[in-house]
């Protein structure tokens, strides 16, 4: 039998409230949604170990058995291959991300001859303004970020 997989990447530095949104919101539309983190060889500053942020996201997943997580090297498609994704689901939170994501998704097709299909969910009106950039900033001026971040859910 097929397995419909997705997958969702991202450096997830942090892992926010938005991204939970996202994740939860895809998850529905498949058997398996891998959570690629991208690996230590980034060039970003201050960047946590990719074990230290898959950790985090494992820990808030660790009850739904459909939801792997898993760190990633390169491009997203050949990441999707790697896993056997036919989806990758990104999150759109303004006009700007969407113009992004449509050349994205207009390269990958091309580079998969349509294999690998984008599927853009956008955001949830109340996480429009959250990044992981604009929580980090926030953290640095030492506000408390904890509502920003994702809790474990029941």
């Amino acid at each position: 039998m097929k397995q419909n997989t997705g997958i969702f990447v991202g450096s997830f530095n942090p892992f926010t409230i938005g991204h939970d949104s996202i994740v939860r919101r895809a998850l529905p539309l498949f058997d398996k949604l891998v959570i690629g983190v991208v690996g230590d060889h980034v060039s970003k500053p201050d960047i946590p170990p990719a074990t230290e942020r898959m950790k985090a996201i494992e820990d808030l997943y660790k009850d739904e058995p459909r939801i792997e997580v898993k760190p990633y090297y390169g491009l997203a498609v050949d990441f999707a291959r790697e896993v056997g994704a036919h989806f990758i689901v990104k999150g759109v939170r303004s006009v700007k991300d969407f113009e992004y994501e449509r050349e994205q998704a207009d390269i990958n097709r091309q580079l998969t001859k349509g294999e690998v299909e984008t599927i853009l969910l956008y955001s949830e009106p109340q996480f429009s303004s959250i990044s992981s950039s604009m929580v980090r900033e926030l953290e640095h001026f030492g506000v408390d970020v904890s509502d920003y971040l994702p809790k474990a859910h029941k």
